[in-house]
């Protein structure tokens, strides 16, 4: 897909061939049913990925993918169809197909297409551009020299980073067109130590909508540290106990339990159809008081901000729940209609050949009052989850169950010794309840977030400060 980018001012990307009279004349011919909305989207992306493994690069891809989804939507249906082939006879046979959604009706006077703008959040940047083959290569073999320099029990270092160029344009049945060129990076960093026939892995790495140039030689030696004293701490971790008891969660990337124990059950889908746990409880207390939770799309660079979503409506800065107060979810077009509620800009497809959906952007809680060290004062005997692996939850029920990456016993006030196998296993809503103590130290996470919704991934972010968790069930590997 050739495109057309003006200036950085204006991001008004426009397919070519497809001039504004080709567009309105498509999404007229749409609205001559009973269709209460319609939109194209288009999209070309090119990606790259590179890694390494045993001192060598030894997998690398680069892909283009371009396309354009046609969408009509009538009361509760949906209509998509979706092509590779962007020229004007494709288009509009993907929109033709999109009319079997709704009976013959009266027809739908079409609109003129009226550009918007929004304030960029990030650079209109290449990032595959910004480094030369020789020198991602190098970048690689660097952060490898790092991770080993650290300590000579690391035996095995795994990198990787990836960066995706990507240019998109929504056309609308009301008049609006709205464009964006969305870079974004990723670095991930595994190691593995041994010691006495024990083998512990440790990871981390970090990423933004900006280019390589973010990683530094301090960063990657940050990202070094970390990976290997994660790996280090697992090496003399004993296994960990189980039963219910206090859990105190680390600041950052532990905000991911909020986003998945919590944060899905505010997306207006689920609530428009009465399967989320927090369906029909606007304006009740749903959290402890001093929890203040929100999704933001608007903090610039991050990976998980959008200068438009994929309807082209500007994200925001949502308040979802206040003071333990539910105060809102988190929309799309199609729910906020049906639902009566305004727009919060968390329409977010994973492509053009996907359906938008209301997605988290970057999810977290803001700071209490607490200082981190008098929480973990505080409890007397419980579990400090510094930080998480892998979890999964239930969205009707909103049970959830999450690895500690890296755990700690706390006893009389102090962390004593790490432990190993560490899962918390609870229910969202009613963790919700039980936090005791929030901290002063609010801190997103690195930049490495990715979101799983009905087979469609998007990039996020998440975070929270030190929190007191009373009465969270641990299962444990102890006998």
């Amino acid at each position: 897909m050739q495109t057309l980018l003006t200036t950085a001012n204006d991001t008004l990307l426009r397919p070519a061939g497809l001039d504004q009279e080709a567009l309105s004349k498509v999404l007229s011919g749409m609205m001559t049913h009973n269709i209460d909305y319609a939109d194209l989207y288009f999209q070309y992306s090119r990606s790259e990925s590179w890694g390494l493994e045993e001192g060598q690069v030894k997998s690398g891809s680069f892909n283009i993918d371009q396309g354009v989804g046609v969408r009509a939507v009538s009361g509760e249906k949906t209509a998509f169809a979706y092509s590779d082939d962007i020229h004007l006879d494709a288009l509009q046979q993907a929109a033709n197909a999109t009319r079997a959604i709704a009976n013959l009706g009266q027809e739908k006077t079409g609109h003129s297409i009226l550009t918007r703008s929004h304030a960029p959040l990030y650079l209109p940047q290449d990032p595959i551009a910004s480094l030369s083959a020789e020198a991602k290569v190098k970048l690689l073999e660097k952060l490898e020299r790092y991770a080993k320099a650290q300590d000579p029990r690391v035996t095995q270092v795994m990198a990787s980073i990836a960066a995706e160029y990507e240019v998109v344009m929504v056309a609308r049945s009301d008049g609006v067109m709205a464009g964006d060129v969305r870079p974004l990076v990723r670095l991930s960093l595994q190691v593995i130590a041994e010691h006495n026939g024990r083998r512990e892995q440790g990871s981390s790495g970090g990423g933004g909508r900006f280019d390589y140039s973010f990683f530094t030689d301090e960063v990657l030696q940050d990202y070094a540290q970390k990976a290997v004293h994660q790996a280090l701490v697992n090496l003399d971790a004993r296994p960990a106990p189980a039963g219910s008891m206090t859990v105190v969660l680390g600041s950052g990337w532990p905000g991911i339990l909020l986003h998945e124990a919590i944060g899905h059950g505010l997306e207006g889908d689920f609530n428009r159809k009465g399967s989320s746990a927090f369906s029909n409880m606007i304006g009740q207390q749903v959290a402890a008081k001093g929890i203040t939770i929100v999704d933001d799309g608007t903090i610039a660079n991050r990976r998980g901000s959008l200068t438009m979503d994929d309807e082209g409506n500007a994200p925001q800065n949502t308040v979802l729940i206040e003071d333990g107060i539910l105060r809102g979810y988190i929309q799309d077009t199609l729910n906020a209609r049906l639902m009566g509620m305004g727009l919060t800009g968390n329409a977010r497809r994973e492509s053009y050949a996907h359906i938008p959906m209301p997605r988290m952007t970057n999810t977290y809680m803001l700071n209490g009052d607490k200082d981190p060290q008098e929480i973990i004062k505080s409890v007397k005997k419980g579990l400090y989850a510094a930080n998480f692996g892998g979890g999964q939850v239930d969205i009707t029920s909103g049970k959830f169950v999450f690895s500690a990456a890296e755990a700690y016993m706390i006893e009389d006030g102090k962390i004593t010794y790490p432990v190993k196998g560490a899962t918390l296993i609870g229910n969202g809503p009613d963790v919700l309840t039980k936090v005791s103590m929030i901290g002063n130290d609010m801190a997103l996470d690195s930049g490495v977030g990715t979101c799983g919704k009905e087979g469609q991934s998007v990039p996020v972010g998440v975070g929270q400060p030190t929190l007191k968790i009373d009465g969270l069930t641990v299962g444990g590997t102890s006998a």
